[in-house]
């Protein structure tokens, strides 16, 4: 990541308590971005509050379905660049109430790109964070970013929508965009227990059968939550180019996995092969298997992720080892 580049530039992110937003606002800062952030929940146990990152960045309260808040922030805090990573995030959750996930995905998303559009004048780069799960269910996999959108369930939809909603702000109007779709993010600080990899760590940590909620054959792309960050200040440092302005990029290792694998390789990390698995395969609105190439993000971006699957895992461990230890759970 380039210092220069990022030293006192005003940048904007949504959804910055959360485990991706709370890891990319660190980075920013590290850089010495001037970075404002949006809080809609206040949540002690994000990482952004944890380690004292909230102190070092300015904070507006309010959501993303409340569009002169975010107009507002562009304006009057001067945005340049603006990471748009809040969202309802939860799968199940959308199942259980698509209207909640619709108003945060879909309108949260046409609010903050018009506000962008509104001050064109100021903002310069506009980094989208969509989903794998904006494909839906295609016929070949992996992913490549010629598929078109399918999304069918409520979470898919919302993310299907927000994607073509960041394509029609650029060619409609030339907003500076740039739209990443990562496969799932893991790494220190998500405490959304529902999710594999944070949900397995707990329970094994405390001695626990992990909750498989498929039938253990799902197949997913994970990627660390470091390299997603990278992924999307690459982006970010590289909009001025015709072959991003724009586009669509995939991010993954390419090293795809069924969800029994992933748990068998949690247990072994944590040398915790003794304890049984409980698959409980009621698992509902989800697609069995996803995953992406991310050949043009490594020809155009010159990304690369940094870890393998195991080192992430490993780090994220060592992350809650040391969250548990504090005892603040």
């Amino acid at each position: 990541m380039n210092r220069e580049f990022w030293k006192g530039r005003r940048v904007f992110v949504s959804g910055g308590t959360g485990m991706v937003g709370s890891w990319l606002v660190k980075h920013l800062l590290s850089l010495d971005a001037w970075v404002v952030v949006l809080v809609r929940d206040e949540d002690p146990q994000s990482e952004l509050y944890r380690s004292h990152d909230i102190r070092r960045v300015s904070v507006v309260n309010g959501a993303l379905e409340e569009y002169l808040i975010l107009e507002r922030v562009i304006n009057e805090y001067d945005i340049e660049t603006v990471f748009h990573l809040g969202a309802q995030t939860i799968v199940g959750a959308a199942y259980r109430s698509p209207l909640q996930t619709f108003e945060a995905n879909i309108r949260g998303t046409y609010n903050l790109l018009e506000a962008c559009r509104v001050h064109g004048d100021r903002v310069r780069r506009v980094i989208i964070a969509s989903s794998d799960k904006a494909y839906g269910e295609q016929v070949a996999l992996p992913y490549t970013e010629a598929l078109s959108l399918n999304g069918r369930y409520p979470y898919e939809v919302s993310k299907s929508c927000a994607d073509y909603l960041a394509q029609s702000y650029h060619h409609t109007y030339q907003v500076p965009v740039a739209i990443a779709r990562c496969g799932n993010v893991y790494g220190g600080g998500d405490l959304n227990w529902s999710r594999i990899v944070p949900g397995t760590i707990r329970a094994l940590l405390r001695g626990k059968s992990p909750v498989i909620r498929s039938d253990g054959t799902y197949v997913r792309d994970l990627i660390f939550v470091k390299d997603t960050v990278r992924a999307y200040m690459r982006m970010a440092e590289c909009l001025g180019s015709e072959q991003v302005n724009g586009e669509a990029f995939n991010f993954s290792n390419e090293s795809p996995l069924n969800m029994r694998e992933l748990v068998t390789m949690l247990q072994e990390l944590m040398q915790c092969t003794h304890i049984e698995l409980d698959i409980r395969n009621d698992v509902k609105g989800e697609i069995h298997s996803q995953h992406l190439s991310a050949e043009k993000a490594k020809r155009v971006l010159a990304w690369e992720p940094g870890f393998t699957l195991k080192e992430g895992l490993r780090e994220t461990i060592d992350w809650y080892r040391k969250y548990y230890a504090e005892d603040v759970s």
